[in-house]
């Protein structure tokens, strides 16, 4: 079974950043700050969710795993994984809690209530390390992740890797390009003015690109961002993050 090897054009191990450290003061002290935070709204709305009683069952995520959610910390920093044979991020695994647990219909893709589950249930794993490493289970779904990363698409026929990897920190429209790793999501994006998912983001690079995107929730998406959070592995989680 192949195993995903690093590429020389990519930042490895010390080489990384954080796009945190390309932003003005300005925008990083308002992702440092929680009064400043924007996205800290959706992490109270996401403490208001964990504890309420949902679904035919009207039972609470806090009452299997305790009132203030430190039950979660190092959770975020480990996904997406296989549960049983289904790879998951986060936002898949809320929505198979819901179903199973409370017997509750699942939050939409990209909803506010899911934004702000995933954001609260983050934020317990803030300052941790990324702990995605690759396995026999998940090698075979990483190297589809590695290989769409790579991938020319749209009609630009630009990859992932040609941005964030060849030419991280160099200028694209008079903005400093990031290395891509995906330590904030969700965030909250000045541009969009709200929280959004990692999937949205990739979403926005493939339109971007002149590509037509995945669909929201898309296995594809999701072996994608497995791959990201292993390149990105080791670094720490910041969400809820802030960015332009």
């Amino acid at each position: 079974m192949a195993y995903v090897t690093a590429t020389v054009a990519d930042p490895v191990g010390s080489q990384r950043q954080s796009s945190y450290v390309l932003m003005t003061p300005e925008n990083r002290a308002m992702q440092d700050d929680s009064s400043q935070n924007p996205a800290m709204f959706w992490v109270l709305d996401g403490e208001s969710l964990w504890q309420a009683p949902a679904g035919s069952r009207q039972t609470s995520c806090a009452k299997c795993h305790g009132a203030d959610g430190t039950s979660m910390k190092g959770v975020a920093a480990s996904f997406p994984k296989f549960v049983g044979s289904t790879l998951l991020n986060l936002s898949d695994q809320v929505n198979v809690c819901r179903q199973t647990h409370q017997g509750a219909e699942p939050f939409a893709q990209e909803s506010k209530p899911l934004l702000a589950l995933t954001s609260f249930i983050g934020q317990q794993s803030r300052g941790m390390p990324i702990a995605v490493e690759q396995n026999a289970v998940n090698a075979q779904a990483l190297e589809a992740g590695k290989t769409l990363f790579y991938q020319r698409l749209g009609q630009l026929n630009l990859s992932c890797a040609q941005c964030h990897a060849e030419r991280s920190g160099q200028k694209l429209g008079g903005n400093p390009i990031p290395q891509g790793h995906p330590t904030a999501y969700p965030l909250y994006r000045l541009e969009w003015q709200s929280v959004g998912s990692l999937q949205r983001r990739l979403r926005n690079c493939m339109t971007g690109v002149r590509a037509e995107p995945f669909a929201l929730g898309a296995k594809e998406l999701v072996e994608l961002e497995l791959f990201l959070m292993w390149r990105a592995r080791g670094m720490v989680i910041e969400t809820p993050g802030v960015r332009p």
